[in-house]
């Protein structure tokens, strides 16, 4: 395997409309599935010094997951985020001042300095506050990372100067439709020359243009490859959809798969996830099936 993937983000926990919860948030999605994949990555996140706090540290723990990363904050509280559903999709509340947006940066890069890293994901929630943002430039800094970026629009948190700060220097770039048009600008039937436009202001080496029921498309170059989704047979919920593609893109691009490939797997993968409840999966099994069927 490649050098191992740096993830940094939240850490919380998503509450459902009927009294359920699940382990989340997109960097910590991502991060689950890596394991799964063999990958072994490293997460730089903060939990709060509380019960949902050891209960993220006994769930990394048990996927065998690095905690070496994650810091403890005995003043803010593990994150929260309440999810509703309308019309299929997750809306989400996400509650302020939790303990991911208090990433101590000497602490991080301190954590990490060893690994080595060449892959570095992150979204953009994270970033809603100073403490947490003077950490991912902390992190950005170090050399030789490619960076990651999957914008995660979350108003009010997530305003587009941010966004468009942070895609400044990335190489991997991950928006879903709607995003794209917020970004750019770009009217719906534009979706193409809003995606060729947003890649060339960046330089970004590659850019995924997620569209729900319509696949996704890959601009590599100056080429585009469109995927079509694969169909649910048991759908349970889509949360967590988005991350389960983002967690097969970064393993196709870190062993460095036909672009094609990622795509189709990508998208594969993300179907499977819609057919349980949340956002992770805990059964090794399903990771190995997925790479044995893949060839790798």
């Amino acid at each position: 395997m490649p050098g191992r993937p740096l993830i940094f983000g939240e850490v919380l926990f998503d509450h459902f409309p009927d009294g359920t919860e699940a382990l989340g948030g997109a960097p910590v999605n991502v991060a689950w599935h890596l394991q799964g994949f063999g990958l072994r990555p490293v997460l730089v996140s903060r939990v709060g010094d509380d019960e949902q706090g050891r209960r993220v540290i006994d769930k990394m723990s048990g996927w065998g997951m690095d905690l070496t990363a994650l810091q403890i904050d005995d003043r803010h509280s593990t994150g929260q985020v309440r999810v509703s559903l309308r019309d299929g999709q997750p809306e989400f509340d996400i509650v302020a001042d939790q303990a991911y947006d208090f990433i101590d940066g000497e602490m991080a890069r301190a954590a990490v300095a060893s690994v080595g890293a060449r892959l570095f994901y992150h979204g953009t929630l994270a970033l809603r506050n100073d403490c947490s943002r003077n950490a991912f430039s902390c992190l950005s800094a170090l050399p030789e990372l490619k960076r990651c970026v999957d914008v995660n629009l979350r108003p009010p948190w997530t305003p587009l100067e941010t966004v468009r700060e942070v895609l400044g220097g990335a190489s991997w770039v991950k928006v879903n439709d709607l995003e794209l048009q917020e970004i750019t600008g770009c009217a719906p039937e534009s979706l193409s020359e809003g995606a060729h436009a947003l890649k060339a202001r960046y330089g970004l080496d590659q850019l995924i243009v997620t569209r729900g029921e319509a696949g996704a498309s890959l601009y590599v170059g100056d080429t585009v490859r469109h995927g079509a989704p694969v169909p649910v047979t048991d759908l349970k919920d889509t949360v967590g959809a988005g991350d389960a593609f983002s967690s097969v893109a970064l393993l196709g691009l870190a062993l460095e798969w036909k672009h094609s490939d990622t795509l189709d797997r990508a998208l594969e993968f993300a179907s499977l996830v819609c057919g349980i409840r949340g956002a992770t999966i805990s059964d090794p099994v399903v990771y190995r099936r997925c790479l044995e069927r893949w060839g790798t």
